[in-house]
């Protein structure tokens, strides 16, 4: 049986879902192309129908979560996205977690595509937090961007160290609990929030 257009796109959006999921969960190397299409339903064989490489796979499904991350935090303030991101519940939640926080090691290693797409998610991400583009000429502007990147550097880095410790580590929650309360802290008393 013949898979129509409209088909072909839901399967390779799935796919793409799927893959964003298991990526976050288990890292770009711990993911193999037969597991992938097996967890989406899928024969391996029908990858390479949608697919160049398992590398433009890694691209399009972190464009496609970095881009509802961007989304998502432009619906919320900055309190409440610094409570959210340094909450136990998203530290332990990689897969429906931020996906810079799950991939940025792995990136680093990984092709010119893959690192073009984080850069840009970044740019996304920053664009949804209130703080425009890095070409704004306005001096206020361009320091809350960079108060609001250092800010996204600091809960990232929370994320990923609180990630290393063991699950039930003390160590993982007060790193949480440390960075939130700087953080938010330092948010609140940031004269560029006005």
């Amino acid at each position: 049986m013949r898979v129509t257009k409209a088909q072909a796109q839901a399967n390779r959006a799935h796919i793409v879902e799927t893959a964003s999921v298991l990526f976050r969960e288990r890292g770009y190397d711990g993911v193999g192309v037969a597991d992938l299409m097996a967890a989406a339903g899928f024969t391996h064989g029908g990858f390479y129908k949608h697919f160049r490489s398992k590398v433009d796979l890694m691209a399009e499904s972190a464009a496609c979560s970095l881009a509802r991350s961007s989304e998502l935090s432009a619906e919320t303030d900055m309190p409440a996205f610094i409570n959210h991101y340094l909450s136990r519940k998203h530290r332990d939640q990689r897969g429906d977690g931020c996906t810079f926080a799950a991939l940025c090691g792995d990136v680093a290693r990984q092709p010119e595509e893959v690192k073009v797409t984080f850069a840009e998610g970044i740019e996304q991400l920053l664009v949804g937090l209130g703080q425009g583009t890095s070409k704004a000429v306005d001096p206020q502007r361009q320091e809350a961007r960079l108060v609001t990147l250092d800010m996204l550097a600091h809960m990232v880095g929370a994320v990923v160290l609180s990630r290393a410790c063991p699950d039930d580590s003390p160590l993982a929650d007060e790193i949480l609990n440390i960075c939130r309360a700087e953080l938010l802290k330092s948010h609140h008393s940031d004269p560029t929030d006005c």
